[in-house]
């Protein structure tokens, strides 16, 4: 028996407010211009959120607009946030590459799938991720809990790294600290009924380890598109590629790649009956075919089928994977896999 640890932070983490501004942005620009070329990064602190990187793209859009709604709702009072802009043109040499059908960047990219649960990914981040979207809707009932904090599980793995048993179960939840006592036994209540779907239990809670949790969100900590990517991807039970998602739009393949190889791995996982399975793609910028692709799993390596060097090239996935359209905003907010809604969960 083996512990092992994976987190998830909450939709209103300052780090996952970014990311949903920077999809926003990038979603908007879709609905109007599904060609919009778009990397952009979002940092937020203290009352200002501002917003850089490149977009080309004919859409029109209102900026503080589209940042204040995100605000608002994730639960932050946008009125008190200033809105900078310094968003420029995407590199035409760039532009070279990529608009013959090449890769936007080079890198490596990771797909995961197990067969722990329907969703195909590891228990123990199912379960925090249910945990999240619970948080979120307990925001709407609870005035007393605020929109930013994370949860963290601790278990006991057998030697084939299934989930037996939780030993502690960490939530750093802001809250206004004035009724305690009901909202830890609200969040515990909560946690226990998602995990006994399951028939486990857990040992320990850590509630606010430090005591307390009443400054937070963009007072209390600077937010960074990007920041989380082992949280948006495999909670550390895979490997994890060298960029980030949110905020590119699909011809960066450090986005496109990554959900490509976890499509690739859930169909290895269910055509091979493996136990897991994991896949690597690599590109260079502005060439299209992959530099690589590797595939490993319980069973050991899988030599891939020469036609899967053609299905992952970037305007392939695209269209296989139908990613011009305005959908990434919802990836943003408690993972980029596991939502059947999602294509590449298809």
């Amino acid at each position: 028996m083996r512990l092992f640890s994976n987190e998830i932070v909450f939709k209103g983490h300052p780090d996952k407010v970014c990311d949903q501004i920077s999809d926003a942005i990038l979603d908007e620009c879709l609905k109007q211009d599904r060609f919009s070329r778009v990397a952009v990064e979002t940092v937020g602190g203290k009352g200002h959120i501002f917003i850089t990187g490149e977009i080309t793209t004919n859409a029109e859009f209102n900026l503080e607009v589209i940042v204040k709604n995100i605000l608002d709702d994730v639960g932050y009072d946008s009125s008190k946030y200033v809105v900078i802009d310094n968003i420029g043109k995407q590199s035409s040499d760039i532009a070279l590459g990529v608009n013959t059908g090449g890769a936007g960047d080079q890198g490596m990219m990771f797909g995961y799938a197990c067969n722990d649960t329907i969703e195909l990914l590891p228990l123990a981040q199912v379960i925090l991720q249910d945990f999240s979207r619970r948080y979120t809707e307990l925001l709407k009932t609870y005035d007393d809990l605020m929109p930013d904090g994370k949860a963290q599980i601790t278990g006991y793995y057998d030697d084939d790294f299934k989930l037996i048993k939780i030993k502690t179960f960490t939530i750093s939840y802001q809250n206004k600290e004035e009724n305690r006592k009901f909202t830890d036994e609200l969040l515990i209540d909560t946690a226990d009924e998602i995990v006994n779907k399951y028939g486990l239990e857990i040992e320990e809670f850590l509630i606010n380890p430090t005591g307390k949790f009443l400054v937070g969100g963009f007072d209390g900590d600077a937010g960074l598109t990007g920041r989380k990517i082992v949280v948006d991807t495999y909670h550390s039970f895979a490997n994890v590629g060298g960029g980030a998602f949110s905020g590119k739009d699909p011809t960066k393949v450090d986005r496109s790649g990554a959900y490509k190889a976890r499509q690739i791995a859930r169909r290895c996982l269910k055509e091979k009956d493996l136990k897991w399975c994991q896949v690597q793609l690599s590109y260079a910028i502005g060439i299209a075919e992959p530099l690589a692709i590797y595939i490993d799993s319980d069973q050991g390596y899988i030599v891939p089928d020469g036609s899967l060097y053609n299905e992952c090239k970037p305007l392939n996935i695209i269209n296989d994977l139908d990613l011009r359209k305005p959908i990434f905003s919802e990836t943003a907010k408690y993972g980029h896999f596991g939502n059947s809604n999602f294509s590449w969960e298809r």
